[in-house]
């Protein structure tokens, strides 16, 4: 779906969510064939003419000022995540290039080094459609510890976090509150689909989603953006047991790039001791040097 398109159905279902008496609106017990605001009650609210809004939410207005998307976004009750991707989603798309190849993603010398300096954390460098491009020992164990640790060297076998989360009875029951985990992974995905709403792989990966599951389905209508930038999650490991993680997100401002997500915990918690002991459980077994025989030994041979 091209930026117009996605334009279309978020104001769609965005007005479809609100209720007149969430805006203020008197309806003097009316029945209403649909749910939500009508397009003239928005366009009134936003201070619109009802033709003009009637064709920017009908994707056949591709002009509309960072002013009037600000009356727009007011009226609907956006959060600044979602008043951002309004506007970018409003704006001039650029010029498109012949579709090609698509090239592997890749680790940036300057990510790697930053995944690097964090040793000892759990970590995990995502792609922009959620592959799994790197991850340190302590970032496989915590997210992943029942794939091959090799997998994300390998672009044809990379483990996929979006579908790993809604495909993946493991990760699905790692997360003691999946639903919100869930509800970030898509508002993460739909970002991006604003952002780069020509890009066949993460096309794939939506349709994919949405015919694998329901869930996501439900989710992905409703064109909620739940920043994911922070977020707080309580995760029940199979070998540490229960514990409370902040993931926190490192990205460029402008969303371009691989991001690294790090997990950590408070210190001194109970959820940072669990963090140390899955380091020390999943740290590699040095190999054992072949014992040396003592003195006594080789003159007890020789005799």
């Amino acid at each position: 779906m091209n930026k117009h398109g996605q334009l279309a159905a978020f104001l769609q279902a965005r007005r479809s969510q609100l209720r007149p008496e969430d805006v203020g609106l008197r309806t003097y017990g009316e029945r209403r064939r649909v749910p939500g605001l009508r397009r003239e009650e928005l366009a009134m609210l936003a201070g619109v003419s009802v033709p003009y809004y009637t064709r920017l939410e009908q994707g056949r207005s591709h002009n509309a000022s960072p002013e009037v998307l600000d009356a727009i976004a007011g009226a609907l009750r956006l959060r600044e995540p979602e008043r951002s991707h309004l506007h970018e989603l409003a704006r001039a798309p650029k010029g498109r290039r012949p579709a090609g190849r698509v090239r592997p993603e890749r680790v940036t010398p300057a990510t790697r080094a930053l995944l690097a300096a964090v040793e000892g954390t759990p970590a995990v460098v995502l792609g922009r459609r959620t592959d799994v491009l790197a991850w340190n020992r302590q970032g496989h164990a915590l997210f992943a510890g029942h794939l091959d640790p090799d997998s994300p060297d390998d672009p044809e076998r990379r483990p996929n976090m979006a579908r790993l989360v809604f495909l993946d009875a493991h990760t699905r029951e790692l997360y003691a509150d999946w639903p919100a985990k869930a509800k970030a992974v898509v508002g993460n995905l739909r970002l991006t689909a604003g952002r780069h709403p020509d890009d066949p792989p993460l096309a794939a990966l939506i349709g994919e989603l949405t015919m694998r599951s329901t869930v996501f389905t439900t989710m992905w209508a409703d064109h909620r953006i739940v920043p994911c930038d922070v977020a707080e999650y309580e995760m029940r490991h199979p070998l540490i047991g229960s514990l409370t993680v902040s993931q926190q997100t490192l990205q460029s401002p402008q969303g371009t790039g691989p991001a690294l997500v790090v997990a950590t915990a408070e210190p001194g918690s109970p959820s940072a001791t669990a963090l140390t002991l899955l380091a020390h459980a999943t740290a590699p077994t040095a190999p054992v040097a072949p014992r040396e025989p003592a003195r006594g030994d080789a003159e007890h041979r020789a005799a």
